[in-house]
């Protein structure tokens, strides 16, 4: 039996042994708390390194021979080094494989580690665990940034959530400080520098109300303008690498009008060969997320063993 662990971080960090491509519960997270947001934000690298190695030694329980660890976070990442990370501004420049590989070296667990962005990681998840693992996959994940998956993994930087989709200047609100950028229209935090008076639950509930008042008028209007934000994106995805089924997932999925983004997309992708994609709405599911890192790790293995290159970091 083929056993590995998965970490993944996003507003916490969650871990969870896999076996064969069934993930075992319980998942072990920091904090236990969901409403404690900025826990991980306030940790420095070594701190956070210390959680990490924690959390997927707790996943590991008593089995002794695992075979990989897999660790899927938001940012930047090449060659196990997180070259870029604007939500988790600490982990930029950390070589976060080499260092996770020493944290658990020391406590006894030798398994190589490999480090995958957290989209792509939801991607190889959804991969797994539809069984589909010889399919190309893409998803967007709608949270506090805006990410975008992509499974088989493939060279580039793929960074779709700061594709972009406007040109106005007073546009700069992602959390990398680029101008246009998708992150900045629908992304949590940038949504609610944007409002400062309103939460994005309001502004979404506000522009449902359907009133004429000048409060009600600007919500919808930017309800249109999230939506148009992630029809671009996708639209952008459509032109360059073909048509296809697209996942939407994350705790803000539940701000998507279907009918309202297939209206926007349909005006957006006009070319016939193109047009047969197909959207899907899914439930952030914790325990894909956990498989994705653990299936990208167990692949890292695998093509190390098939070529003698090593894509993850040996302890």
């Amino acid at each position: 039996m083929a056993k590995t662990i998965g970490v993944v971080l996003s507003e916490r960090v969650i871990a969870g042994l896999v076996i064969d491509h069934r993930v075992e519960t319980p998942l072990h997270a920091f904090p236990e708390s969901v409403d404690d947001e900025s826990a991980l934000v306030e940790l420095h690298t070594d701190g956070l390194i210390k959680v990490i190695a924690q959390q997927a030694l707790r996943a590991r329980g008593n089995n002794r021979d695992v075979s990989a660890v897999g660790v899927a976070l938001p940012g930047l990442i090449r060659n196990g080094v997180v070259e870029e990370a604007p939500n988790l501004p600490q982990l930029k420049g950390a070589r976060i494989a080499e260092l996770l590989s020493a944290e658990l070296r020391a406590e006894g667990l030798t398994a190589p580690v490999n480090v995958v962005n957290d989209a792509d990681g939801m991607a190889a998840g959804l991969a797994a665990s539809h069984g589909k693992l010889d399919s190309m996959i893409r998803v967007w994940t709608l949270g506090v940034g805006i990410g975008f998956g992509r499974y088989p993994f493939a060279p580039g930087v793929w960074e779709g959530g700061h594709t972009c989709v406007t040109l106005d200047e007073k546009e700069t609100f992602c959390g990398c400080g680029g101008r246009g950028h998708i992150e900045g229209i629908m992304g949590h935090r940038a949504m609610r520098l944007r409002f400062l008076d309103m939460e994005p639950e309001e502004v979404f509930a506000e522009a449902r109300k359907g009133s004429a008042s000048p409060e009600s008028e600007r919500c919808l209007r930017f309800v249109r303008f999230w939506h148009k934000a992630l029809a671009a994106g996708i639209a952008s995805s459509i032109h360059m690498s073909g048509s296809g089924k697209f996942y939407l997932t994350g705790f803000n999925v539940r701000f998507v009008d279907l009918a309202m983004l297939r209206e926007y997309l349909h005006q957006m992708v006009k070319m016939s060969p193109l047009q047969g994609y197909t959207l899907q709405i899914i439930e952030d599911n914790p325990q894909v997320r956990v498989l994705g890192a653990a299936v990208a790790a167990e692949q890292s293995v695998v093509y190390a063993q098939n070529t003698g290159l090593f894509t993850a970091f040996k302890g």
